[in-house]
């Protein structure tokens, strides 16, 4: 992908050229696109082989896992459990502090880019769904992000009337994790249908309106370390707003902010949005390099 010479927008690059990008000194590198691809497929080839052959690495699922011996436990899973039972067990209570304490580092959604194996496979569903709304076989369907939030409260009531973990009956997340690390299962039926849900009626769906491990990691992004930082290089292309699927969180990049920030010196903004993934698409096909990762703790390290 050639983001200095070409609009890299999402109906002008092909799906494979998004895997690279071409330098201003014309010398092409790997895009974050190939390495959140590369760190996915990575972090389940681990659980698979811990499973499979013993390799007592990242032994687990996305839901409840041990790093090298230390538990790692989801937070809506946690959650949901204390809400179902009313108990919470120290393991549970470690993990889960550890959990909190990466995503604060790394940034809040980072684990639907870079960690989610799911997100995979509905990169993949966006792309054919842009391809037959571009033939016009189909229609877009968008909806208020924010009802996310409902579906958010939804299965955590749920838990704590029901006594049973309702929402991991229908996390696509969850079933493909364990797929990948325990073998074939019917609930995968489930996660194809998602799957054509996204292809043929709306971008993204599960991601974008459904899934509450998103949104419960989205409470830490404001807070994170890690962020999306922009900067006054920006020309307001809106390619970058193209090619988000959170493209809410890139209201900063439009121009009529550019007199409010003029008039307060404001040169350097972060994306402050909860519902940014930290997936660096917007980075990947910036031309004007306004948009960039920021470590914000880079002073004290």
């Amino acid at each position: 992908m050639d983001k200095y010479n070409t609009r890299a927008t999402i109906k002008n690059t092909t799906f494979l050229s998004t895997f690279t990008n071409i330098t201003r000194e014309g010398k092409t590198k790997l895009s974050y696109r190939s390495k959140r691809w590369v760190v996915i497929v990575a972090i389940h080839l681990l659980f698979f082989l811990s499973f499979h052959i013993d390799v007592q690495m990242l032994e687990g699922t996305l839901t409840g896992s041990r790093f090298l011996g230390f538990h790692l436990i989801d937070v809506y899973m946690t959650m949901q459990l204390f809400l179902a039972t009313h108990k919470l067990p120290i393991n549970m209570i470690i993990g889960t502090v550890t959990i909190l304490v990466v995503y604060l580092i790394i940034g809040g959604r980072t684990y639907c880019a870079w960690v989610c194996p799911y997100g995979l496979l509905s990169e993949i569903g966006e792309k054919l769904h842009n391809i037959l709304l571009e033939k016009k076989m189909i229609k877009a369907h968008e909806f208020d992000h924010r009802v996310r939030y409902l579906f958010w409260a939804i299965f955590l009531v749920l838990a704590l009337t029901s006594g049973y973990l309702v929402f991991e009956t229908f996390n696509v997340v969850g079933i493909l994790s364990r797929f990948i690390a325990y073998g074939w299962s019917i609930a995968l039926v489930w996660v194809i249908t998602v799957l054509l849900v996204e292809i043929f009626f709306s971008r993204r769906a599960w991601c974008r309106y459904v899934c509450p491990i998103g949104t419960t990691y989205g409470f830490l992004g404001p807070i994170s370390a890690t962020r999306i930082e922009w900067n006054d290089n920006c020309d307001h292309c809106m390619v970058c707003h193209d090619v988000c699927f959170e493209h809410q969180v890139l209201e900063l990049t439009k121009a009529k902010y550019d007199k409010e920030r003029e008039e307060k010196g404001i040169k350097r903004q972060y994306v402050s949005g909860a519902d940014c993934t930290l997936c660096g698409r917007c980075v990947d096909v910036c031309h004007e390099d306004a948009l960039n990762f920021k470590f914000r703790l880079e002073s004290l390290v």
